[in-house]
């Protein structure tokens, strides 16, 4: 059977899912609130369990934003603060097999190829996972937030409402950087953004225009074919 044509509508929508990255270096050109806004409400579409929609979002910009990727570096660089700072969900698995340390161990030293940071090069490893706590030079950072009553469904239905806002955002011609990086320091988050005891940090997410000579950038990730991790049933 041969594929359809596709619209003009469906080619947009996966060229904005496709050309979606992790951007590691944005340009400081502004966001208006507006456009911020626009996404967020079009990412609010996302499914959710009987619509209990769990996502909760706090936007930083300005000195709002300097004001807390100060407060993180400052623990960050300080090896016996930073030792006292540990995530409260496990993001990760507590042990690492194949394929996925493969693919893990691939994205960093690809990474790390491209800035030529080698692996006994732990100073400047230390700067560039640094760089996550300022929103890699974004101008909008996003703060995601759950309440801890909710449950697992709900943290599979925060995901799609991510990925929306990620490719609403491309749709708009702009880039994000989700980041798990931020989950370590949610002391200093919940402190410096005055979170509610119920408020449980699951991510931390960069918002804004990719800089094009940017290094970084230049990194582009492989994906499995569907062959691989898709079995057809007929």
């Amino acid at each position: 059977m041969s594929e359809l044509p596709k619209s003009d509508g469906q080619a947009a929508v996966d060229a904005a899912i496709t050309s979606r990255r992790s951007i590691r270096a944005f340009l400081p050109t502004p966001i208006p609130e507006a456009t911020i806004r626009e996404i967020l409400e079009v990412a609010t579409r996302a499914p959710s369990g009987t619509n209990i929609q769990p996502w909760k979002v706090h936007v930083l910009t300005g000195a709002a934003r300097q004001r807390l990727s100060d407060a993180i570096k400052t623990v960050y660089d300080d090896p016996a603060e930073r030792v006292q700072h540990t995530e409260e969900y496990d993001y990760y698995p507590r042990e690492w097999v194949s394929p996925y340390i493969d693919r893990r161990r691939k994205i960093g030293w690809d990474l790390y190829g491209l800035l030529e940071i080698g692996k006994t090069d732990k100073d400047k490893m230390h700067a560039q996972h640094g760089r996550n706590y300022a929103f890699f030079d974004a101008p909008v950072g996003l703060i995601f937030t759950i309440d801890r009553i909710l449950a697992q469904g709900s943290w599979l239905d925060y995901g799609m409402f991510l990925e929306n806002i990620m490719v609403a955002a491309r749709g708009r011609g702009l880039d994000t950087c989700p980041q798990a990086a931020f989950t370590q320091f949610h002391r200093v988050i919940k402190r410096e953004l005055q979170l509610g005891d119920h408020e449980m940090v699951v991510c931390g997410m960069a918002l804004g225009v990719a800089d094009p000579d940017a290094v970084a950038n230049r990194l582009t990730t492989a994906r499995a074919s569907v062959d691989e991790f898709a079995k057809f049933h007929s």
